[in-house]
């Protein structure tokens, strides 16, 4: 399925799983559980490796894309926070 989704071999779509470029679930068969943003991902990474961005490029990105979404859930449950503390309200 993820195959056709993306025009991807199986062997390019484990290549950029074993470079931690996705990370796809696993049921408790140990089969793979692709996500529509995992297929997105794929088609995104597979598109930038065309246009010769390597490998480490990607996942140097993907790893600020995460810590900045990171912060910002950070920054969302600080405000929450101060909120409730300002109105009296419990979590």
């Amino acid at each position: 399925m993820v195959r056709e989704l993306t025009g991807l071999s199986d062997r390019q779509i484990r290549y950029y799983e074993e470079r931690k470029l996705v990370f796809p679930e696993r049921s408790k068969g140990g089969n793979r559980k692709y996500s529509f943003s995992d297929v997105k991902a794929l088609v995104e990474i597979a598109d930038k490796i065309e246009d010769g961005v390597q490998t480490h490029e990607i996942r140097q990105e993907k790893l600020k894309e995460k810590r900045k979404i990171e912060q910002e859930k950070m920054r969302k449950k600080m405000l929450q926070g101060q909120i409730n503390a300002q109105f009296g309200l419990r979590n």
